[in-house]
């Protein structure tokens, strides 16, 4: 089945040329030039995926970001953002996207890491279809509830708001948990890097800050969610 991409930028001239090459990859593309017929064309198209401009007009990239991730959680979220917006990168990443490419980009680096997700969702698709998996699809920790296969997550049965590459990450440290878990792993495993391309470690320190902020009772002294100093994370539910 072919995987389906929503561009949305508001530059003409890169927003063909993303579609140019995502179409000549044999991808299913829609684009959007503004926030509001991106929410739209989300809700339509159902993506599998979306490379979403921050400076967008009428709707902000953070508010496409919020809705998308809201309304489809298991669609992943590629941002592009200025080399100078530090700050917007880590506000992205808050409000659910699962990654950022800062421009300018190359598009081979874009596609290679648009291609390491959707390999990576094939992959855990087909390990649970085939029974490989020792993480049973639905876990419960604490006062934490979590569906992997409807994606639905409960903290206190109050449901909580989690995006597609925070379940996945909850999966793996529940295959894991007790163990040291180093940032290169979660990097390989759930995001599909390969030591060659290996990006920076700040995209998952900012998703577990965000599973601490609804996971934990007190992010500041997190229980669930260690913190190795000069390793990684260890997952003690």
């Amino acid at each position: 089945m072919e995987n389906k991409i929503l561009i949305v930028e508001d530059e003409e001239i890169i927003r063909l040329g993303l579609q140019d090459n995502f179409e000549l990859e044999n991808y299913i593309v829609e684009t959007a030039s503004d926030g509001e017929e991106a929410i739209a064309k989300a809700d339509s198209f159902k993506p599998d995926l979306v490379i979403l401009d921050l400076m967008i007009p009428k709707k902000s990239g953070f508010e496409v970001c919020r809705v998308i991730r809201k309304k489809h959680p298991k669609c992943f979220i590629i941002m592009l953002t200025a080399k100078t917006e530090e700050t917007s990168k880590v506000a992205g990443l808050e409000m659910g996207a699962d990654d950022y490419v800062t421009k300018p980009f190359s598009i081979l680096e874009l596609l290679a890491r648009v291609k390491a997700f959707l390999r990576r969702s094939a992959d855990l698709k087909t390990a649970i279809e085939s029974n490989t998996t020792v993480v049973p699809d639905v876990i419960q920790f604490a006062d934490i509830r979590l569906d992997f296969k409807k994606y639905e997550a409960f903290k206190k049965d109050e449901p909580l708001e989690m995006s597609a590459r925070e379940f996945q990450i909850l999966k793996y440290f529940w295959g894991r948990r007790g163990e040291v878990i180093l940032r290169e792993d979660l990097l390989q495993e759930i995001w599909g890097y390969t030591p060659e391309n290996m990006p920076s470690t700040r995209t998952i320190d900012n998703h577990i800050v965000n599973l601490r902020k609804k996971l934990e009772d007190d992010q500041a002294n997190p229980k669930l969610i260690l913190s190795i100093r000069g390793a990684g994370y260890k997952f003690d539910a």
